[in-house]
């Protein structure tokens, strides 16, 4: 089966830490600018970062600016986004999609999607 397949997600206190990670099955992901999304309860899906496939280009969505690291090792099949300084309100299902339009920060389809995992930030 062709798909990505997300990990890395759990429980944090404010201000705490994680990495998730994007990992391609069955095809190779440096064909692909790759994007994150996230959704949690009641709201709206929320795009949060998009990488190119080479890693030279990113973008994030402002309010996690300087927060939020997005990179990835394509020798590894894998992108990652780094979530640092986690606020309450970044509790959510997150989620990594490849784009068919490579240029980040343009609207496009999306050729694979993973199945989330769950970022939860509380005391």
């Amino acid at each position: 089966q062709l798909q990505l397949v997300e990990s890395g997600g759990g429980l944090v206190q404010p201000g705490g830490s994680l990495r998730l990670s994007c990992a391609a099955s069955g095809f190779t992901l440096d064909y692909y600018a790759i994007d994150w999304f996230r959704q949690a309860p009641g709201k709206e899906r929320e795009g949060v970062s998009c990488i190119t496939t080479s890693g030279t280009s990113t973008t994030y969505v402002d309010s996690v600016k300087g927060r939020f690291t997005i990179s990835r090792d394509n020798a590894k099949n894998t992108v990652y986004l780094q979530m640092n300084s986690l606020k309450p309100e970044d509790t959510a299902v997150y989620y990594c999609a490849a784009r068919v339009l490579r240029q980040c920060g343009l609207p496009t389809a999306y050729r694979y999607w993973g199945q989330g995992t769950q970022v939860t930030v509380s005391s």
